[in-house]
């Protein structure tokens, strides 16, 4: 689904006009007549789907201006292109000071708009990945924050949902890269342990000999080397949640504790004399067949049972390939501003089309560092298919896209509905002179074209629409009989009337 832009205009012709340009480049359109009903819209259900504002600052009851401040005031935090006929440094700055991202001034041109919405849109980019940053440092952390729009992951958010309800112990299964972690950190954020400790353990990754200390903490002079007391993971994660990335890896010795540690609420710290008491949510993940290793003995079963309490299968990205434009658009704008790098505004269609046939057998961590690649190999402000090398030598010949398309990263688009740029865009306010085969255009057909534009411009006043054109109106309708075009479709009818009753002079 492509972005959705709303312009507010109380102007119909501008609205149109504007309405008409955001949906040739791709976007969704949203209109609004006035202010009051612009602060509806975005402070409504809507308004979460609203990527960028487009708000015209001269208008009755409430002005530019005083929208800017409604949205400050109700903490709407949107890209917001302002623009006005009269286009004085004052009202700029003032435009600006209020939470402006651009100005343009009235008429503004297609490319013109094109690249304001551009930029609006990739500030809007980054300022969503350094929020989820933050979200993720903090403990607060949601589903709504995660890039899962595909079916296969809205079961998993359901599930989610369920479990961030209560303290029952998770166990999240998936394929290594899938993204275990993100989905615990949501689960965390739905919960009412948000803002609490969320401490991860990677358990494949602890020496063999410091697990208990790294776990359960231990009293200073416990073994040698201990020269202080630790207070172990477990007592860190105290009132909040402790994350056992790869529990499978645990060995034998250290599932006893864990298993009373899970039971009891209660720790044993190497060399202390008396348990200690924690309070901690557990979420537990892995990417190993744990039936298999209970069944091996790797893994002791009433372990197994007090983990797989409420078990998550995240599936793989395989799986789930309508997120992956989602995907490269969030990992390329965080890159991006990372590595100071802020060029990049697209990827051209056969690109995606590549990413997204590919199977991933690394998962979304495959994906993140093969965007990373990307943008330090790219020299110019879209990715290509040159910068997959590997990814399209794996494919062949199986992916077959036109080459002149690009799809904009400044958008979460997804799968087939992205929104794509061709480069033979119409220019705001003027005709293509091409058919979609490529060849030149009929001189009737043109005529047509712009008579038909002319009735819907003037909304079937054929006295404005003959003047316009420079002709006669016995020659207009002289036209509207040859070229079999009906006028009620093309104006007033639009609301309702009738040419007749529109254009009284008519004879």
């Amino acid at each position: 689904m492509s972005v959705a832009i709303l312009i507010v205009d109380d102007e119909p012709v501008q609205r149109r006009l504007l309405e008409n340009s955001v949906n040739k480049m791709g976007y969704r359109a949203v209109v609004a007549e006035d202010g009051a009903t612009a602060l509806e819209i975005l402070q409504g259900p809507v308004g979460a789907g609203i990527s960028l504002v487009i708000l015209d600052l001269v208008m009755p009851e409430m002005d530019g201006m005083e929208v800017l401040t409604r949205m400050a005031e109700s903490g709407v935090t949107k890209p917001v292109i302002v623009q006005t006929a009269k286009g004085s440094i004052e009202t700029v700055v003032s435009a600006m000071r209020s939470g402006a991202s651009d100005f343009c001034v009235k008429p503004v041109s297609f490319e013109r708009l094109k690249v304001s919405i551009g930029n609006g849109l990739k500030l809007d980019a980054m300022e969503d990945v350094v929020k989820k940053a933050r979200k993720s440092a903090d403990g607060t952390f949601t589903f709504k924050d995660m890039i899962a729009d595909s079916e296969a992951m809205k079961k998993v958010i359901g599930l989610g949902d369920r479990a961030a309800a209560s303290s029952i112990p998770i166990l999240i299964e998936g394929e290594s890269g899938v993204g275990k972690e993100v989905v615990a950190q949501a689960i965390q954020g739905a919960s009412e342990r948000k803002g609490k400790p969320f401490v991860t353990v990677n358990c494949g990754a602890l020496p063999e000999n410091l697990v208990e200390s790294i776990l359960f903490g231990h009293e200073k002079g416990a073994f040698t080397g201990a020269s202080q007391s630790h207070r172990g993971k477990f007592k860190e994660a105290d009132g909040g949640t402790l994350f056992l990335d790869e529990v499978g890896e645990l060995p034998l010795d250290i599932q006893v504790k864990l298993l009373r540690a899970i039971q009891e609420g209660e720790i044993d710290p190497v060399g202390a004399k008396f348990p200690e008491k924690t309070d901690f949510r557990l979420i537990s993940a892995t990417n190993r067949d744990m039936i298999t290793l209970v069944k091996e003995g790797l893994f002791r079963e009433d372990l197994y049972y007090r983990l797989n309490v409420f078990p998550i299968q995240v599936p793989p990205l395989r799986q789930r390939k309508s997120d992956i434009a989602a995907l490269v658009r969030h990992f390329t704008a965080r890159i991006c501003l990372e590595e100071g790098r802020r060029n990049i505004s697209g990827i051209r269609a056969d690109a995606l089309a590549t990413l997204e046939a590919y199977d991933w057998p690394g998962n979304i961590r495959q994906l993140e560092n093969t965007i990373f690649r990307a943008v330090i190999l790219c020299d110019g402000d879209e990715l290509t298919i040159s910068e997959f090398p590997q990814v399209a030598s794996a494919l062949g010949d199986r992916v077959t896209v036109p080459e002149d398309t690009v799809v904009s990263l400044s958008v979460p688009a997804t799968g087939s509905d992205a929104a794509v740029d061709t480069s033979s865009a119409t220019q705001f306010g003027m005709m293509p002179m091409l058919t979609d085969n490529g060849g030149v255009r009929s001189l009737n057909d043109v005529e047509r074209s712009m008579i038909e534009f002319a009735i819907s411009h003037h909304r079937g006043r054929m006295t404005a629409v003959a003047r316009s054109l420079g002709i006669g109106r016995s020659t207009l309708y002289r036209k509207l009989k040859e070229l079999d075009i009906n006028p009620n479709e093309q104006g007033a009818a639009k609301s309702g009337q009738n040419i007749e009753n529109v254009d009284k002079d008519v004879a």
